[in-house]
Protein backbone atom coordinates (compact mmCIF):
# COMPACT_ATOMS: atom_id res chain seq x y z
CA UNK A 1 0.00 0.00 0.00
CA UNK A 2 1.02 2.95 -0.92
CA UNK A 3 2.64 5.35 2.01
CA UNK A 4 3.54 8.82 1.68
CA UNK A 5 5.08 11.13 4.85
CA UNK A 6 4.00 14.16 5.29
CA UNK A 7 4.05 17.41 7.45
CA UNK A 8 1.04 18.97 7.25
CA UNK A 9 0.95 22.60 7.85
CA UNK A 10 -1.60 24.50 9.75
CA UNK A 11 -2.75 26.27 6.30
CA UNK A 12 -3.70 22.84 4.58
CA UNK A 13 -6.08 22.36 7.34
CA UNK A 14 -7.74 25.02 8.01
CA UNK A 15 -8.25 25.71 4.11
CA UNK A 16 -9.53 21.67 4.15
CA UNK A 17 -12.02 22.52 6.67
CA UNK A 18 -13.05 26.32 5.27
CA UNK A 19 -13.45 24.63 1.54
CA UNK A 20 -16.87 24.00 0.49
CA UNK A 21 -15.26 21.92 -2.87
CA UNK A 22 -15.08 18.46 -1.66
CA UNK A 23 -12.45 17.93 -5.09
CA UNK A 24 -10.38 20.50 -3.56
CA UNK A 25 -6.99 20.03 -3.45
CA UNK A 26 -6.74 20.48 0.63
CA UNK A 27 -9.74 18.62 1.08
CA UNK A 28 -8.21 15.77 -0.47
CA UNK A 29 -5.19 15.90 1.36
CA UNK A 30 -7.19 15.41 4.68
CA UNK A 31 -9.04 12.05 2.63
CA UNK A 32 -5.86 10.94 2.40
CA UNK A 33 -4.69 11.25 5.49
CA UNK A 34 -7.97 9.77 7.03
CA UNK A 35 -7.04 7.06 3.99
CA UNK A 36 -3.90 6.79 5.57
CA UNK A 37 -1.88 7.01 2.20
CA UNK A 38 -0.66 10.04 3.99
CA UNK A 39 0.72 9.58 7.16
CA UNK A 40 1.34 12.87 9.02
CA UNK A 41 4.70 13.44 10.74
CA UNK A 42 4.45 15.78 14.20
CA UNK A 43 5.68 16.31 17.47
CA UNK A 44 4.23 18.49 20.49
CA UNK A 45 4.72 21.75 19.34
CA UNK A 46 2.68 20.93 16.01
CA UNK A 47 -0.22 19.50 17.49
CA UNK A 48 -0.24 22.46 19.78
CA UNK A 49 -0.48 24.98 16.67
CA UNK A 50 -2.93 22.28 15.43
CA UNK A 51 -4.99 23.06 18.54
CA UNK A 52 -5.03 26.33 19.22
CA UNK A 53 -6.03 27.43 15.38
CA UNK A 54 -8.44 25.01 15.07
CA UNK A 55 -10.35 26.25 17.75
CA UNK A 56 -10.03 30.07 17.12
CA UNK A 57 -13.62 31.27 17.39
CA UNK A 58 -12.98 33.31 13.62
CA UNK A 59 -13.04 29.35 12.31
CA UNK A 60 -16.28 28.37 14.02
CA UNK A 61 -14.74 24.77 13.62
CA UNK A 62 -16.83 22.27 16.53
CA UNK A 63 -14.92 20.79 19.14
CA UNK A 64 -15.56 17.65 17.82
CA UNK A 65 -14.36 17.97 14.37
CA UNK A 66 -10.54 19.46 15.47
CA UNK A 67 -10.52 16.61 18.54
CA UNK A 68 -11.36 14.06 15.25
CA UNK A 69 -8.42 15.31 13.16
CA UNK A 70 -5.62 15.46 15.39
CA UNK A 71 -6.81 12.34 16.72
CA UNK A 72 -6.41 11.23 13.10
CA UNK A 73 -2.88 12.48 12.82
CA UNK A 74 -1.81 11.46 16.30
CA UNK A 75 -3.07 7.81 15.85
CA UNK A 76 -2.27 7.35 12.06
CA UNK A 77 1.02 9.69 12.01
CA UNK A 78 4.62 9.70 13.62
CA UNK A 79 5.39 11.54 16.40
CA UNK A 80 9.28 12.95 15.10
CA UNK A 81 12.28 14.88 16.69
CA UNK A 82 13.37 18.38 14.90
CA UNK A 83 16.45 18.53 13.55
CA UNK A 84 17.99 21.86 14.14
CA UNK A 85 18.81 24.60 11.15
CA UNK A 86 19.88 27.52 10.63
CA UNK A 87 17.80 28.82 7.97
CA UNK A 88 15.65 32.59 8.50
CA UNK A 89 11.73 31.80 7.90
CA UNK A 90 9.65 35.14 7.98
CA UNK A 91 7.44 33.35 10.11
CA UNK A 92 9.57 32.09 13.22
CA UNK A 93 6.47 29.57 14.70
CA UNK A 94 6.78 27.70 10.91
CA UNK A 95 10.77 26.58 11.86
CA UNK A 96 9.20 23.83 13.73
CA UNK A 97 7.20 22.49 10.49
CA UNK A 98 10.29 22.61 8.55
CA UNK A 99 12.65 20.87 10.71
CA UNK A 100 10.53 18.40 11.23
CA UNK A 101 10.60 17.32 7.58
CA UNK A 102 14.08 17.47 7.55
CA UNK A 103 14.55 15.17 10.32
CA UNK A 104 12.21 12.84 8.53
CA UNK A 105 14.42 11.88 4.77
CA UNK A 106 11.99 11.43 1.99
CA UNK A 107 8.67 13.36 3.69
CA UNK A 108 6.93 15.97 2.49
CA UNK A 109 5.78 19.44 3.89
CA UNK A 110 2.85 20.09 2.44
CA UNK A 111 1.79 24.01 2.91
CA UNK A 112 -0.63 26.59 1.17
CA UNK A 113 2.59 28.94 1.81
CA UNK A 114 5.05 28.32 0.00
CA UNK A 115 6.74 31.39 -0.11
CA UNK A 116 7.40 31.41 3.55
CA UNK A 117 9.83 28.20 3.39
CA UNK A 118 12.79 27.84 1.41
CA UNK A 119 12.59 26.56 -2.28
CA UNK A 120 13.49 23.11 -1.60
CA UNK A 121 12.02 19.78 -3.08
CA UNK A 122 10.16 18.19 -0.27
CA UNK A 123 8.49 21.56 0.18
CA UNK A 124 5.31 21.58 -1.80
CA UNK A 125 1.91 22.42 -2.03
CA UNK A 126 -1.38 20.67 -1.79
CA UNK A 127 -2.01 20.33 -5.54
CA UNK A 128 1.79 19.15 -5.82
CA UNK A 129 1.84 16.57 -2.79
CA UNK A 130 -1.64 14.76 -5.26
CA UNK A 131 0.42 14.86 -8.47
CA UNK A 132 3.38 13.18 -6.06
CA UNK A 133 0.50 10.60 -5.49
CA UNK A 134 -0.72 10.32 -8.23
CA UNK A 135 2.65 9.59 -9.85
CA UNK A 136 3.83 7.01 -7.30
CA UNK A 137 0.73 5.21 -7.24
CA UNK A 138 1.13 4.39 -10.84
CA UNK A 139 1.86 1.49 -12.39
CA UNK A 140 4.62 3.21 -14.41
CA UNK A 141 6.89 4.78 -11.64
CA UNK A 142 9.96 6.33 -12.78
CA UNK A 143 12.73 6.96 -11.50
CA UNK A 144 11.46 10.60 -10.63
CA UNK A 145 8.64 9.20 -8.80
CA UNK A 146 10.81 7.68 -6.06
CA UNK A 147 11.24 9.94 -2.88
CA UNK A 148 15.05 10.00 -2.78
CA UNK A 149 15.35 11.12 -6.40
CA UNK A 150 13.35 14.00 -5.78
CA UNK A 151 16.02 14.75 -3.28
CA UNK A 152 18.37 13.94 -5.13
CA UNK A 153 20.09 11.19 -3.04
CA UNK A 154 21.45 7.73 -4.04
Amino acid sequence: MLKIYAVIDTNVLVSALLSRHHDAATVKILDYLYDRIIVPIYNDEIIEEYSSVLRRPKFNFSEGTVCAIIEAIKKGGIDSRRIACNEQLPDPKDIVFYEIALANEDSFLVTGNTKHFPKKPFVVTPAEMLQIIREMASPKQSLLSEPCARYGKK
